[in-house]
């Protein structure tokens, strides 16, 4: 399974919100290519970044953060945040990202984010299936549509997706651990490669995660806050015994 890191950028910083609420924003550092840095030397290889100016904005803001963090690096990146036209999409490409996750306008204009996944291909872009009390939210987690996520999630397999990251709202930034049952629901209902985002805070989180068939797992506050480690992280890509504990606190719990 895939790690991958989150960083969200407002004003060209390094921030963490709390169920998407603006107003619940702490900034952990000033300068994110030293972050990404940081991952990138601790043996990271994935990256989650987000423009949450560009969220509210409606069209990408902060690419030159996407540049400085793709050239200095060799981190692959997947980028979302006000990706609203195929202007964003080719300025996103242009400016390092490996791919580009949609949400928002996957629901509100299903037709051109389908275009830019037969344009761009499967392996380019990601659907961003972001949703509270089962039901897909948009405009930055702002409004609530009334589409269940599993069936958001089947109709673009039939178009094709392969990769989705499902946030639940309720759980992002709680460190309450992840929905567990929802993603149960969707490796069971779909073929896609689900990412995991929202409610991670040890590792036991991300080995259940990998154990029940999860293709990524994004992490942000719990890594900010030091609940994961730089040093956790390394265990689990070196194949340490922390596998093995997992394994035996499974049993003794009854999962």
């Amino acid at each position: 399974m895939r790690i991958i890191p989150a960083i969200d950028i407002i004003d060209g910083k390094c921030v963490r919100l709390t169920r998407g609420d603006y107003n619940t924003q702490k900034t952990y550092h000033e300068n994110p290519l030293d972050i990404a840095k940081n991952f990138e030397a601790n043996g990271i290889r994935y990256l989650h970044l987000v423009d949450l100016d560009g969220a509210k904005s409606k069209h990408i803001v902060n690419h030159c953060v996407l540049y400085e963090i793709a050239s200095g690096t060799s981190l692959k990146i997947d980028f979302g945040g006000g990706i609203k036209s195929d202007d964003d999409v080719r300025i996103a490409f242009e400016n390092g990202a490996e791919q580009i996750t949609g949400g928002s306008i996957a629901v509100q204009q299903p037709e051109l984010f389908s275009r830019w996944l037969s344009h761009y291909g499967p392996d380019k872009i990601i659907l961003g299936a972001d949703s509270h009390h089962r039901k897909i939210a948009t405009h930055g987690w702002q409004r609530q549509s009334d589409t269940d996520v599993v069936d958001f999630i089947s109709e673009y397999e039939k178009r094709g997706i392969c990769y989705t990251i499902c946030t639940d709202i309720s759980k992002d930034g709680m460190l309450e651990g992840p929905s567990v049952e929802l993603y149960e629901e969707i490796l069971d209902k779909t073929r896609v490669h689900l990412i995991a985002s929202g409610g991670i805070t040890t590792m036991d989180d991300i080995l259940l995660l990998q154990q029940i068939g999860c293709e990524g797992a994004i992490i942000g506050k719990a890594i900010y806050e030091g609940r994961i480690t730089m040093k956790d992280l390394s265990g689990f890509f070196l194949n340490n015994p922390l596998k093995e504990q997992f394994k035996k606190k499974t049993v003794l719990i009854g999962i």
